[in-house]
């Protein structure tokens, strides 16, 4: 009523809505009660972690954001989804289908199967899955190959190129090696694209000791925590960066996985941690064991 008055005069506006004048006058003078109070400061702070997160979190990451320090602030989910609603403040949760990285060389010999579809871990680096997909840029596409520990969901491994050949998917793995140092055995779980039946990897998995496993063809379960992770990466990242030309996209994947996924960005499937927390976690469980 207050910001109409210029136009209407409060008499009238508590003639049309039905109230006195008396109440809204006491009204304005009444203090703010202790639950607007509050209401105002958790807001405030949702704001901060929202933005924090390069506008990407929703209620249930933002809730467990909350729950944990430095905040550690007990509020509901439902009073979270509140706040966020009266701000206009929503996550990332746009998916689109991205056009087909997996070519199937009918002539080759793909890896038996090790996973049979069970993608849990009791540690780190007893399975990887690896896959590949595109990063559009005003000038052209770039691929990314990933290798991902199943037991954090942590990128351990990635790559990029101007190509899909089999080059890409042994920088990956690389990477991977040199980073995590697994023992013999660690299986690295694919699909059935010529990349991954080449003989340059077969070749490369048996100087490394890498137990290669590849998925049936066209199963999209195979896939599922890569395409989580594409999914990840295209919403909160992808869809929100000006990408002008490869170097600017190699810079941004590089951010958004060493920068924001792996050390900071929540995960619902390990307890709302970051990959980097959830094994940093284990470690000091096994060292206190």
């Amino acid at each position: 009523m207050k910001a109409h008055q210029a136009e209407h005069s409060v008499a009238a506006q508590c003639r049309v809505l039905e109230v006195s004048p008396s109440g809204y006058y006491a009204q304005r003078k009444r203090a703010p009660s202790q639950r607007s109070v509050s209401d105002a400061a958790l807001g405030d702070t949702i704001a901060e972690i929202y933005q924090a997160s390069g506008a990407t979190y929703g209620v249930p990451r933002i809730h467990a954001e909350l729950a944990d320090e430095p905040h550690s602030l007990r509020v509901s989910r439902k009073r979270v989804a509140r706040l966020m609603r009266e701000r206009g403040l929503v996550g990332a949760h746009r998916r689109r289908r991205p056009p087909r990285t997996t070519i199937q060389n009918k002539d080759a010999r793909p890896a038996p199967d090790l996973v049979k579809r069970n993608f849990t871990a009791t540690g780190p680096n007893q399975l990887w899955v690896a896959d590949i997909t595109y990063v559009p840029t005003w000038s052209g596409f770039l691929f990314l190959a990933v290798v991902l520990d199943v037991f954090s969901r942590r990128i351990v491994g990635w790559a990029m190129a101007t190509h899909m050949r089999t080059e890409l998917i042994l920088d990956a793995l690389s990477m991977a090696m040199q980073q995590r140092r697994p023992g013999p055995g660690v299986i690295h779980h694919s699909d059935q694209g010529t990349q991954y039946t080449s003989i340059a990897f077969g070749l490369r998995c048996r100087a490394w000791g890498v137990r290669p496993s590849m998925g049936s063809v066209g199963d999209c379960y195979d896939n599922a925590m890569c395409e989580s992770f594409f999914a990840t990466l295209e919403c909160e990242m992808i869809d929100r960066t000006p990408l002008p030309n490869p170097q600017e996209a190699r810079l941004a994947v590089f951010r958004f996985i060493e920068g924001w996924y792996n050390p900071r960005r929540r995960h619902s499937s390990i307890g709302y941690l970051a990959p980097a927390e959830y094994e940093r976690r284990y470690d000091a469980q096994k060292v206190a064991a």
